[in-house]
This record gives structure tokens, C-alpha cells and sequence, in this order.
């Protein structure tokens, strides 16, 4: 496994939460209100989504 990828992956990750709250962070505690709001399993599901996303796009990529 090559660990790079990882680093990689992790920065961007971290890059664009960064910017999010940097750009637009009035708009970014309205969405952690909006998210309190939401019952668990919601949120569960939304993660779950997204992190297959997130691994398919990367599968995809890496078949390249």
C-alpha cells in the first residue's frame, strides 16, 4: 500500500473543511444547528453514503 495516498487524501480532506469554515463560517454554524436538529440515524446514514463515495471514487481512480 502506498501510504502517499493516503497523506494525500487526508490533506484535501482537511483543506476543504478548512475552507468551508474560513469562506462561509456563518453558514457553517447554521449547518451544525441544522445537524443537532437531525436524529442519529440520518447522520449515520448520510456518513455511511458518503464514505462509499468516497471509496468508490478512489477505487475508480486507482483503476486507472
Amino acid at each position: 500500500m502506498d501510504w502517499s495516498l493516503l497523506v494525500v487524501g487526508l490533506g484535501l480532506a482537511l483543506f476543504l473543511e478548512g475552507a468551508a469554515y474560513a469562506l462561509l463560517p456563518e453558514r457553517m454554524k447554521s449547518l451544525l444547528i441544522a445537524m443537532l436538529e437531525q436524529p442519529a440515524a440520518k447522520l449515520r446514514g448520510v456518513g455511511l453514503t458518503m464514505a462509499m463515495i468516497g471509496v468508490a471514487i478512489v477505487w475508480l481512480v486507482q483503476g486507472v
